[in-house]
């Protein structure tokens, strides 16, 4: 098993070509990460059951499990963990990015890698973490949504969400009756410098009435989404 440096960030990139690891793995190393190499699915998965992971980088097109498995399976290992996921793609196509998106992805960033820009996504990430959460819970009407544990309760039964469903509707839940257009809520939600579609949020919101509900998440015509309810 590979060894991973002691350090505040733990960062897992997983690629299948070797001059991509040692390249990305000496820039991050450089800003004091530390980082795990593997060169497939499997063993991602496999490390991952015994390592908490704060980032992991990972490759699209590689033999094996390919990365949009591999982050689904990455999302199921129980334990609550909820790494920061970006995927190392050449493909831009849109059905691969909402494939990954509903997978459990965070962000894409296209090959060739400028390290500069993948540093700097990981550290936006790691700057809006770090965010005093104080108000650890959040109750409207029938849901119950634990911000830390990623746990969302409907009338006291669990109702299971991918990372990103998560997240839009925690958005949307703290500012009820406020409409936001699709942009300002890919901004929010999935940060900037950021290259999805517009349908990347129609998918999401439809997939959190499926297990919510209509009555939460409503359609402003030619402008967005709200949130009906009382905080």
């Amino acid at each position: 098993m590979p060894e991973t440096r002691q350090a505040e960030v733990k960062i897992l990139l997983v690629d299948d070509e070797e001059d991509i690891l040692e390249m990305l793995t000496y820039n991050l190393e450089k800003e004091n990460f530390a980082v795990t190499a593997v060169t497939n699915g499997e063993a991602a998965l496999e490390i991952s059951k015994k390592v908490t992971f704060d980032v992991v980088l990972l490759d699209i097109m590689m033999s094996g499990l390919d990365g949009v498995e591999t982050c689904h399976r990455l999302r199921g290992l129980p334990g609550g963990n909820h790494p920061f996921v970006i995927f190392l793609t050449a493909r831009a196509e849109e059905y691969s990015q909402l494939a990954g998106f509903d997978a459990g992805a965070d962000d894409y960033i296209a090959k060739p890698i400028l390290p500069k820009v993948l540093i700097r996504k990981i550290k936006a990430h790691l700057k809006r973490r770090s965010i005093d959460h104080d108000d650890r819970e959040m109750v409207i009407g029938d849901l119950r949504i634990l911000k830390d544990e990623y746990l969302v309760f409907h009338r006291n039964t669990n109702v299971p969400l991918r990372k990103k469903e998560f997240e839009l509707l925690l958005f949307l839940a703290g500012q009820p009756g406020k409409v936001f257009s699709r942009e300002v809520l890919l901004e929010n939600v999935w940060g900037t410098n950021i290259h999805v579609f517009d349908r990347t949020i129609d998918v999401h919101v439809r997939k959190l009435r499926e297990k919510l509900g209509k009555d939460y998440i409503l359609t402003v015509q030619g402008v967005g989404y709200k949130f009906k309810g009382r905080k």
